[in-house]
Formats: structure tokens, sequence, C-alpha cells
């Protein structure tokens, strides 16, 4: 655990281009999701110090904000835990491939003083907590699914994201599977006009919410929840089962779509069947031009991702608390990556 813990704090203290490259060093820029920024950060040291020629700079801000500036061109890659629809795509003034490259757990992250684990919630409960129709921690419908906790008469304080989030897309989808006032009243994206609540921008800024909140709840990937030392919920899944967030469990959510995934990467993995499925777990994407603009820069990415999703990039992966992708997610990267043309 402090190995891991170490890692994480690592990544998500320093930029990968803390790592001294040569002068000559080419430059890769990326922008996006903050949700995959503690392995993406991690793999882009560790690539480096293989490439010495290589340096990366990558903003976490947001998938909503990565899409825009690669679709302005002002980055070389973009990521997002939402993947782009056709309409999207249309609207990329380059042809553009989608690469999923890992996945992870969005957790229920809370501040409830003396409950600092066993917390077990249901999907209709989450949707109703965020719906702003559950204010309690002491409610009935909480209390039933916590027979064995003390739960306070405390007013739950509701986080959420302020900024477009692909961990709000990822959440939401979920809700939206959950329950149908959800679907109806709000429905999902990386954006949505929350009923109740308080935003911040990006995961660190949801978790640091939730810290500072008596009777806090917010949803954030798994990494930010452990790094900030939050106590986090066990979902009831679709077999009936009370979940913890796990990389096993985001691995199973991804298996029991394997077939969908087949079809189309960009099928989303939320509430899905089977024993041990953490029910809310999502992939990350990576935007790479299909006709690089930059040959230099276009291998190099191409030679990253099938980096990252080898032996290293996985152990790095797991290491981070993130789901490594199933053997048909990678075989369909690879197909996507055969794709991508260059000037010679």
């Amino acid at each position: 655990m402090s190995k891991q813990l170490a890692l994480i704090g690592l990544a998500t203290a320093l930029l990968p281009a803390s790592v001294k490259a040569p002068a000559s060093a080419q430059t890769i820029t990326g922008a996006g999701s903050t949700f995959v920024y503690p392995v993406l950060a991690a793999w882009a040291q560790a690539y480096q110090r293989e490439h010495p020629g290589v340096r990366f700079n990558y903003q976490s801000i947001g998938s909503g904000a990565g899409i825009a500036q690669y679709t302005a061109g002002t980055v070389d890659f973009g990521a997002t835990d939402a993947p782009l629809t056709n309409a999207e795509l249309a609207k990329v003034p380059r042809p553009t491939v989608q690469i999923p490259i890992v996945g992870g757990a969005v957790v229920l992250a809370y501040n409830i003083p003396g409950v600092q684990t066993g917390l077990k919630l249901s999907g209709d409960v989450i949707a109703d907590i965020y719906l702003g129709k559950i204010r309690t921690w002491n409610d009935a419908r909480i209390q039933r699914l916590n027979p064995g906790l003390h739960l306070p008469p405390l007013d739950i304080s509701v986080a959420h994201r302020s900024d477009g989030s692909g961990t709000t897309y990822i959440f939401t989808s979920y809700l939206s599977a959950v329950s149908a006032e959800w679907r109806d009243r709000v429905s999902f994206g990386k954006s949505v006009n929350w009923p109740v609540g308080l935003g911040a921008s990006g995961n660190a800024g949801v978790a640091g919410l939730v810290r500072m909140s008596r009777g806090g709840i917010g949803y954030v990937e798994l990494a930010y929840a452990i790094q900030n030392h939050l106590a986090f919920a066990h979902v009831r899944n679709k077999a009936g089962e009370f979940i913890a967030p796990s990389i096993q469990g985001a691995e199973a959510a991804a298996a029991a779509a394997a077939s969908k995934l087949k079809r189309d990467t960009r099928t989303p993995i939320v509430d899905q069947p089977g024993r041990g499925v953490y029910p809310i777990a999502g992939f990350t994407y990576l935007l790479l031009q299909r006709q690089p603009q930059d040959e230099r820069k276009g291998r190099i990415l191409v030679d990253f991702v099938r980096w990252a999703m080898g032996p290293s990039g996985r152990r790095m992966a797991e290491e981070l608390y993130y789901a490594p992708l199933p053997t048909a997610v990678t075989s369909i990267n690879e197909r996507e990556l055969n794709l991508i043309r260059f000037a010679r």
C-alpha cells in the first residue's frame, strides 16, 4: 500500500515534464481528463526515462476542456472519459481515432464523522441523494441498507464537478441507468444541470470539497479518494452484492461488456450484470490524429500507447488502482493504431 500511495503522490504532485530531457527533446502536449492524470503522469515519466529524447506536457483540465483544446489544434492529443459521438467527431477538423487506454472506478467518497468504513449505498439511493430527495445521513432508506451503522442526523453535503468532465459522464450514465427519474429529469453528459450541491473543478477539487465538508459526499476516481484518505461506499450491483471499488471490480465490468465493446469501444460499462462487478466504471480515451500533421510526434504517440498497453504500463496502472484493458479491447486498439497513416 505504501508503494502505491507514493506512486500516486508522485504522479499528482509533478508534471511529467519534471523529468530532465535534452534541450532538443521532442515535446508532446496533451490536455483533458483529470480521472486519468495520476496514471498518465506516471506513464509519461517512465516512458521519458526510457526515451530521453521525448518530453510530455499534459494539462489535467477536465475532459470537456481537453476536447476543446484538441479540436482547436493547440495540443497533440486529448484525453477524455466521455468518448466522442459520431456527431462530435464530425466537428473535429482532423480525422481522429479514439483509443481506450485504461479503465477505472468512480467512487462515492464521503465524510461522515464516526463512519470510517462499511457504508453501503444502492443506485436508487445515490440518485435520490443527488436529486435532493434524501437530505440527511440518518434517512430511513440509508439506514435500512446499513443496519449495523450508527448514522448521525447530519445534513448531506453534495459535491459534484463544476467543469466539463468525463468523470461526470461516467457517473451520470450510471445514475441514468439505475434511476428513471434521473434519466428523465437530468440525463447524462460531461455537464448536467445539477439539482443540488456544490461544484468543484477536477477530481482533486471534488475530493478536497468532500474532505472539508462534514456530511460530504462526492464522486471521484478511486486514486483521488485514496490519496486524500477519504472513506468510500460499497455500491450494490445488479447481482445484489455490495461491492467496494477496486481494480478487479472495474475489470469485471469491462469483461461483462466485452461482446458489446468488440462492436464499439465507446459502449458504457456502467451497471453491468454479474458477480464481482463494480457498477460505476469507465474508460479513458486518447484522441489521436489519424493523419498526424507532425510525423515524429505521431509516431511517438503510437509507440507510447503501445507501451502503455504493454507489461510496464499495465503494471503501473494496477499500482495506481486503474484497471488494465481486457484483451478484447487491446486487440481493437491495435487495429485502430494501424489505421494511423504517416506521410512516409
